[in-house]
């Protein structure tokens, strides 16, 4: 699976298309996405949703093999979920369920009614992995470092997978050329699922290093 954030359409979508080719992962989780890197990823990946903005607010998940794919209901910007069935996917030997989301920025202003936004972000996806069924993925641009009160309170309910790699590196920085400078970008895992690979990969034009990982569903 690959999680990125696409940097609202910055992002060069020929590097963007190289990156699949060369990764070739069954689970893209894309943030920030816009219409250029929305056809670059129905091109090679057939199944899933993407519904491109150029506000910031783009957002998709795109799959190899079939999946519904249902807003995930959070307060001013909704993210996406699935659900991979076994009967479907050939890697899989039970229901794997994939949310993604892209939380808001913390420096946004106002600063008070931005803290607020996120608590209740966060509380939506705590609360629904309180009613989870199966394995469950949560993974996306968290817009919090592993410091930071957000990624905390998920941890609380959730395992940090990449970290439990060994593998972990910083995921934003600036502008696309520079060192990341922080750990924003996150898979966490509940019910079984392990991350046993991680790695970051550049993706020219972005602000973010994609997170490319390889999951155990147990």
């Amino acid at each position: 699976m690959l999680t990125c954030n696409l940097y609202n359409g910055t992002a060069d979508p020929r590097a963007l298309a190289a990156v699949l080719a060369s990764t070739t992962p069954d689970v893209v989780v894309a943030q920030e996405l816009a219409p250029n890197a929305a056809d670059v990823l129905a091109a090679a990946l057939p199944y899933g949703r993407l519904d491109p903005a150029l506000n910031s607010t783009g957002i998709g998940i795109a799959l190899r093999y079939p999946g519904a794919v249902e807003p995930f209901a959070m307060r001013q910007r909704d993210g996406l979920s699935t659900i991979l069935d076994p009967a479907q996917w050939p890697t899989l030997h039970s229901a794997l369920e994939v949310v993604t989301v892209h939380l808001a920025n913390p420096i946004d202003r106002p600063l008070g009614q931005t803290r607020r936004l996120r608590r209740s972000q966060v509380a939506s996806i705590v609360g629904h992995v309180a009613r989870m069924t199966q394995p469950l993925v949560v993974a996306g641009d968290l817009n919090a470092t592993p410091a930071w009160p957000v990624y905390r309170r998920l941890t609380r309910v959730m395992r940090d997978g990449v970290h439990d790699t060994g593998t972990v590196k910083r995921t934003w920085g600036p502008r696309w050329w520079w060192p990341r400078l922080l750990r924003i970008d996150h898979v966490l895992v509940r019910g079984g699922v392990r991350v046993v690979r991680a790695e970051t990969i550049s993706i020219r034009g972005s602000d973010h290093s994609g997170l490319l990982v390889d999951l155990d569903v147990g």
